[in-house]
């Protein structure tokens, strides 16, 4: 998805496998919030670019109906996300997934859960991650997004746009990418925009659904 490390995660004590992305003690509460009026009520759950496996913990705990397929294509990922979920019944094992690979190991899923990526790869893994939403997701399922993002009218905080500066200078195809640029892909591929959320510091809950 990037092709570069992640300097977001830092090593728990002990050395274990599991990693730890302190934005997700942050967020992960506000985002159940929205989930429970987003998920359905059974099947499974994709988690694209799942990252140190923290949320995928916390939403299976939180949803037990449910199925989570976490993913990543980063093995380092991977084996934090097996840590984490460890002894959780309702998590699948890890898949190696690259949002902009053509083919996605993994079929048709009931929803599609995707936290903090589009702002920290290249434009290409949002389009196939639209893509890949498309494909896999039937009538009405909905593919949630989660991050700091541009709007259309309304000033960008401060904040965000030193995000945006720090992310550049890491890797000039990263960075905050407006919403409507985001909603016109999905579109593209099916997917038709039903609502925005504002979210604690500066982030942003975007809601789709197949068409």
């Amino acid at each position: 998805m990037t092709g570069d490390a992640r300097p977001w995660f830092v090593n728990e004590a002990g050395g274990e496998a599991r990693k730890h992305a302190p934005a997700t003690l942050r967020n992960r509460e506000p985002i159940v919030d929205i989930l429970r009026t987003v998920l359905p009520e059974s099947g499974t759950v994709l988690e694209v670019a799942s990252g140190s496996g923290e949320h995928a913990a916390w939403f299976a705990a939180a949803f037990p109906e449910l199925r989570w397929q976490p993913s990543d294509p980063d093995g380092q990922a991977c084996a934090s996300i097996a840590a984490w979920c460890d002894g959780l019944p309702n998590v699948l094992p890890p898949l190696m997934l690259d949002a902009s690979a053509s083919d996605w190991p993994v079929g048709a899923v009931d929803a599609i859960l995707c936290i903090n990526m589009i702002h920290i790869s290249p434009w290409e893994a949002t389009i196939g991650l639209m893509r890949g939403a498309g494909e896999r997701l039937s009538t009405g399922a909905p593919l949630y997004l989660y991050g700091p993002y541009r709007r259309a009218g309304v000033e960008t905080a401060e904040s965000n746009e030193a995000f945006d500066r720090s992310l550049k200078s890491r890797n000039p195809a990263w960075g905050l990418r407006d919403v409507d640029d985001v909603v016109s892909v999905a579109t593209r591929y099916g997917l038709a925009f039903e609502t925005v959320v504002e979210m604690p510091a500066n982030n942003l809950s975007l809601i789709l659904r197949k068409t």
